[in-house]
């Protein structure tokens, strides 16, 4: 029996679709083109698209899909990662629990099968459709043409090495050929990533196996289903590669960090490597630093979600001419962007501002900053030294870690300059337990401290999917609202959609509670007296706490009850 596949262009002429004379003619025309055959004759128009299509498919035993009126699936669609069916060119017709029935232009490429095959966790099963036609309902139904021109054939997660000498591009590719599919993975986890505007990638080694999240609007999501255990090694070890990081060290955690370039764009990328009981597992933080200054441009107290009440109170302690503006949360509650959002305000040309962070992940212009380097010896304790020796006007200081640092910060304070900080605690009143427990004096913090913000951040409800809801008496006086007061109240939530990826919220709101240091605080903390003195203290001199602030978000519609409730303590509050 002879299973020899017929050559294409025997197939087009028993088709009709071209003669052995003009097969003739593409072949001389291929060797002069540097193209294959198919790809000739359609450029030559010896044969259109849809001929050479249906020839493959015959070659192939696949069946042919005219898409001229199929209507995709969007739902199939939107459980990929974004992106993915326009970079491999390929179109999900259907899935079950044992395959996925794909439309493809070009059944010769096993290495793209393969690779779905391992993205998508699945068998496939093929059809054979036109490419452009492909391409044309993906653009359609994805509303993303833009995609198209960063994710074709020449798209490339290239990575960068940065030397002495300037930027070194690396093929890691060459460094581990023999693991190709799980760089197209990682490649295209990245990416989506970005697309997805994630902040963090978790790679986790589980029971059910690899696990991959993204952190989007500060919570976790799975982007795929889990891999299977056998992938957790090769992934891990392309990472490390990445990284710089040792590939044979296995028991204990290692930090490292990435660059690479995509298209135009240039993204830093920071991994932890930890191991667990099923393997290592990592998390990369995403640090595009360009789309970040694109989004700085527009940035404003007001664009962050300040409410006036606090953001007049806090305009006023940004403009003092010395002292010290603190800002505390946890990780990812957005303080370094509000410490930029105020130096963008007072910034002007009659004042030098610098400041010294790990990382510098905004880039603000005439504003001087440097980043540690602790490998150097640069800390924030040697770097806040050498700043104040560069006669500054304004200093930021990324983070107070410890007591040296803390020091130096008061002491400049004290002596004229205005220093921005934050520190992590979880209230303002919280902070001055931490720099007390830092052996910092008592009267020359109380006396250097403007104010305090601790914040947090809440995810807004999508604007595209917003629709009114009403909560019965259970769930509001849960969430330490009076039913009586919000029984008829509106209230919003988001029914998710594509433009949220199915969530119901896009994007993120600060949340405020802003404590100024007037004479009467400043005096009760000196006199240390007990924490509900201070807050009461605190509520005359017009402090609103986290809580109201929330609380104030979902009663003008822009968060839910769930959201807050997530984010902060439920607490009786009252909004008379």
């Amino acid at each position: 029996m002879n299973f020899e596949r017929k050559k294409i262009g025997e197939i087009l002429v028993s088709m009709g679709a071209i003669t052995p004379v003009e097969i003739k003619l593409v072949l001389e025309r291929m060797q002069a083109r540097g193209e294959n055959f198919g790809s000739t004759g359609v450029a030559e128009g010896f044969f259109t698209p849809e001929a050479l299509t249906q020839a493959l498919a015959l070659q192939f035993h696949l069946e042919y899909v005219d898409l001229e009126n199929f209507l995709p699936d969007p739902d199939l669609l939107a459980s990929l990662p974004a992106g993915m069916a326009m970079r491999y060119r390929f179109l999900p017709i259907s899935r079950s629990e044992k395959e996925m029935v794909v439309a493809i232009a070009d059944p010769t490429d096993v290495a793209t099968r393969e690779s779905l095959e391992l993205l998508l966790d699945t068998s496939l099963s093929l059809r054979v459709a036109v490419e452009s036609k492909i391409v044309r309902l993906l653009e359609r139904v994805e509303g993303t043409k833009h995609v198209l021109d960063e994710v074709s054939e020449d798209f490339k997660l290239q990575l960068v090495k940065e030397t002495d000498k300037g930027e070194e591009v690396l093929s890691i590719e060459k460094l581990t050929a023999d693991t190709s599919p799980i760089i197209r993975l990682i490649d295209s986890t990245l990416y989506d990533a970005l697309n997805k505007r994630a902040s963090d990638i978790h790679i986790e080694a589980s029971l059910e196996g690899v696990v991959i999240k993204y952190r989007i609007d500060g919570v976790l999501y799975r982007a795929i289903e889990p891999l299977d255990n056998r992938f957790q090694g090769p992934i891990i070890s392309r990472i490390k590669v990445m990284s710089e990081l040792d590939i044979s060290e296995r028991r204990i955690p290692q930090d490292g960090r990435f660059k690479v370039r995509i298209g135009r764009r240039s993204i830093d990328f920071r991994v932890s490597i930890m191991p667990s009981i099923f393997g290592e597992d990592a998390v990369i933080r995403i640090l595009d630093k360009e789309t970040i200054a694109s989004d700085l441009q527009g940035l404003t107290l007001e664009s962050l979600g300040f409410a006036e009440r606090e953001l007049v109170r806090f305009r006023r302690m940004i403009r003092e001419p010395y002292g010290m503006v603190l800002v505390t949360g946890p990780t990812g509650s957005g303080k370094t962007t509000s410490l930029y959002a105020a130096l963008s305000e007072i910034h002007n040309e009659e004042e030098k501002i610098i400041t010294i962070e790990d990382p510098v992940e905004y880039q603000l212009k005439g504003i001087v900053q440097i980043p540690v380097n602790e490998k150097k010896g640069l800390t924030f304790a040697r770097g806040l030294r050498s700043i104040l020796r560069h006669d500054p006007d304004k200093i930021m200081v990324g983070e107070i870690r410890d007591s040296e640092t803390a020091q130096i910060a008061v002491q400049s304070a004290l002596t004229g300059h205005l220093v921005f900080t934050t520190v992590h605690a979880n209230n303002v009143f919280d902070v001055l337990g931490r720099f007390l427990h830092m052996g910092i004096d008592v009267y020359n913090f109380v006396s250097c401290l403007n104010c305090v913000i601790a914040q947090r951040l809440v995810r807004k409800i999508c604007p595209h999917c917003k629709h009114e809801v009403k909560y019965d008496q259970q769930t509001l006086e849960e969430s330490g609202l009076d039913y009586e007061e919000f029984r008829y109240h509106p209230f919003y939530e988001g029914a998710g959609c594509k433009e949220c990826n199915g969530k119901g919220y896009h994007g993120r709101s600060a949340i405020v509670e802003l404590l100024d240091l007037n004479d009467q605080m400043r005096e009760l903390i000196v006199e240390k007296v007990p924490i509900s003195q201070l807050k009461k203290a605190a509520i005359q001199s017009g402090t609103r706490f986290l809580r109201e602030s929330a609380v104030e978000k979902v009663l003008t519609g822009v968060s839910t009850l769930k959201e807050i409730n997530r984010v902060t303590f439920v607490e009786k509050v009252e909004t008379k």
